[in-house]
């Protein structure tokens, strides 16, 4: 199996956006021209993320997922505001590949069962944003699962949460760092390890991508696929550029 390289969209307001820790948020561009330009580069996948969706109680902006999936050749991730297995429904109509969910699926885990029996485990991905447990919430693994858009703490560990989100029948888990997030500093090679060892998974690692080393040492922690935002929106680095490195490394990368 490869290494996928999926770049990420978080859009907000029909912009992409990208800051640091979900804060100052700087503009990166329309989602449609990313996504075409990310595809044409060699992207294994691309997420979108409507990251304001949840936190302000609406639906996923239809409009530009089906812009986005008219204009790319590799599967397309979109996630933001799921809340039913209708709102599934809408998000594979208008051209997504798999759907991401975090918020409502906290709110009821049955839903990614009830997703996983209509369309198959291969369409659903759990976006787990994660961060090292904080002074006076207690959890067993020293990692918490936050909820709408990593703005509210859930107090729920994030390995047991991993490991039932497994069990209900997700395809894989997106694992974002929100301490790590748009620091460029390096992924949670210690938070992808811990949920890397009880779940077999796919798992994709982000949040803290910062050079091609960053890359390579998630994927050698465990990690099916590594996502990242701002070193590509911003021209640190191309898709080209960590493909070649992780190549260099030894690990499987589709060229």
């Amino acid at each position: 199996m490869t290494c996928r390289i999926i770049p990420c969209l978080d859009v907000n307001a029909g912009r992409v956006v990208k800051g640091v820790n979900f804060t100052d948020l700087k503009d990166a561009g329309d989602p449609v021209e990313r996504a075409r330009h990310y595809s044409d580069e060699g992207a294994d996948e691309i997420t979108l993320l409507d990251v304001s969706a949840s936190t302000e109680q609406r639906s996923t902006m239809l409009d530009v997922v089906s812009a986005a999936a008219s204009q790319i050749f590799v599967p397309l991730t979109v996630g933001g505001g799921v809340r039913s297995v209708d709102d599934v429904s809408r998000l594979l109509d208008c051209g997504a590949d798999k759907v991401s969910v975090n918020t409502a699926a906290i709110a009821d885990p049955s839903l990614i069962e009830r997703v996983a029996s209509r369309y198959g485990d291969q369409i659903i991905v759990l976006s787990l944003d994660a961060r090292r447990t904080p002074e006076g919430v207690s959890t067993t693994s020293g990692f918490e699962v936050t909820t709408h858009g990593g703005t509210r703490s859930s107090g729920i560990d994030a390995v047991e949460w991993a490991n039932r989100v497994a069990e209900l029948g997700a395809g894989e888990i997106l694992l974002n760092s929100m301490d790590a997030d748009g620091v460029q500093g390096g992924f949670d090679l210690e938070m992808l390890g811990a949920i890397r060892s009880t779940v077999s998974i796919p798992l994709i690692a982000s949040g803290g991508a910062g050079t091609t080393d960053d890359f390579v040492q998630a994927a050698q922690a465990g990690a099916d696929a590594v996502l990242a935002a701002s070193v590509f929106h911003f021209g640190t680095l191309t898709i080209t550029q960590v493909k070649d490195a992780m190549a260099r490394a030894g690990i499987a990368v589709r060229l």
